[in-house]
């Protein structure tokens, strides 16, 4: 299999002070990381697809470091994680799903007592198009403060023979959060549930 071939990455960082109600002492911070990247499938059908995983595998690591680095938190200060896909047209959305492994797996392992699975979401689009990345606590997918989404995309990409593959990360509970659940001080950290 060739090597990933990116031709643009994409990082995002903001700080939510406060949603019309008392401001945080210390913001929320949300960030992402897109790669667009060439599609070695695009345009045909290949019945095994499996090896680009493991050629993703390098990408998801650096990706996952570079945003822990742009967001400027300790890894143990990540508390919120999901990833996702946009595939050109000339694609296939069984292509995006390479992304599952290499992409949760490299946050995993860079970012201490994740041990929930990571919540992702593909599409297949063109140039501009938009994706809303689900957001899950990283030790509890019950969690229901730190339920979320960051919607990313980037004006010229995907190409038709391009896809876009994506991490996103945040360091806390949505600011204001009241809609009850599984507070994050009672995770019992047994199963990546609760």
């Amino acid at each position: 299999m060739p090597e990933v071939k990116v031709r643009k990455t994409v990082t995002g960082v903001e700080d939510v002070f406060h949603e019309g109600g008392p401001a945080a002492a210390t913001p929320y911070r949300r960030g992402y990381i897109l790669k667009v990247i060439e599609n070695p499938y695009a345009g045909r059908y290949v019945e095994d697809i499996q090896p680009f995983m493991e050629d993703l595998k390098p990408l998801g690591v650096q990706m996952a470091k570079d945003l822990i680095a742009a967001m400027d938190v300790d890894p143990s200060g990540i508390e919120g994680y999901g990833k996702g896909a946009i595939i050109g047209e000339a694609g296939e959305i069984e292509h995006g799903a390479l992304w599952h492994a290499p992409g949760g797996y490299s946050m995993r392992d860079n970012v201490p007592g994740s041990t929930a699975i990571v919540p992702s979401t593909k599409k297949v689009g063109g140039p501009g198009t938009r994706l809303d990345v689900p957001v899950t606590h990283v030790a509890a997918s019950y969690v229901r403060s730190h339920f979320d989404a960051i919607e990313v995309g980037v004006e010229d990409a995907p190409r038709a023979d391009e896809m876009a593959v994506v991490l996103v990360m945040t360091t806390g509970a949505r600011v204001h959060n009241r809609a009850g659940g599984l507070p994050a001080s009672d995770i019992k950290g047994e199963d990546g549930l609760r």
